[in-house]
């Protein structure tokens, strides 16, 4: 017989998590409650799994992860999504997630990666795997550190540059260096156009392989207020 698990399901769709919960209790999962609201989350959990089903967890994804991290530490956490993306992926699991998942997944390999995480294993979308793959011309590190030398950036743009490189998205960036998020997404297009890549993880990798690095604090904490920017070290060599 199958091990059993305690499930919570936390989303804003109801009609979702109740065909969920219906899949999930055929599999000999224990479904112990479904919740649309993180405040109506129980504050006793102890459960194995604790599945946020589509929709925000808070403004910032990263930080509604680090929020549910902080009151729930020994629940396994995934992200239920129905798109993937991949700065969101990377975002959540520098956050603390041990599994996320997209929904067009089928109900077998479905139940079968939350049985994984809830092992202790960390579980990623089969979509990463294409990710990768057009990113197979990723940077040697002397040619990115010269790309970055000669793109001329300003310490401002540096300064977002790292915070690509860490995963914020634009609202939390800007929060972070006290800017407004319109700056910010004038300051990433400027670095977009410099460095002469199409995306803002290009930029990021980038960066990261370039030299160019963050505090590992930087990924984890919670979101400070304002005046509390990232600091920047640029490795040497």
């Amino acid at each position: 017989m199958q091990q059993s698990f305690k499930v919570a399901l936390l989303g804003p769709d109801s009609i979702v998590r109740e065909g969920l919960r219906h899949i999930l209790t055929e599999k000999h999962f224990d479904v112990t409650q479904s919740v649309g609201d993180l405040a109506q989350l129980s504050g006793e959990n102890d459960d194995d799994l604790l599945i946020v089903v589509d929709g925000r967890i808070a403004a910032d994804d990263a930080a509604g992860v680090r929020l549910l991290r902080g009151r729930f530490p020994d629940v396994k956490l995934v992200i239920l999504s129905e798109t993937f993306e991949f700065e969101a992926m990377a975002s959540a699991f520098r956050a603390g997630v041990h599994g996320y998942i997209c929904r067009a997944m089928s109900f077998g390999p479905l139940v079968q990666s939350l049985r994984l995480v809830a092992m202790g294993e960390k579980v990623m979308p089969s979509h990463l795997a294409d990710t990768l793959q057009r990113y197979h011309d990723w940077p040697k590190r002397d040619h990115a550190r010269h790309l970055l030398e000669s793109a001329n950036l300003s310490v401002r743009e540096e300064e977002i540059l790292c915070c690509l490189i860490t995963g914020w998205s634009n609202k939390v960036i800007s929060r972070r260096l006290d800017i407004s998020e319109s700056t910010v997404k004038v300051h990433v297009k400027a670095i977009l156009r410099k460095l002469g890549v199409a995306n803002r993880t290009q930029a990021a990798i980038y960066g990261a392989h370039g030299g160019l690095q963050v505090p590992r604090l930087a990924a984890t904490v919670p979101i400070p207020g304002p005046k509390s920017g990232p600091v920047l070290v640029r490795a040497a060599g």
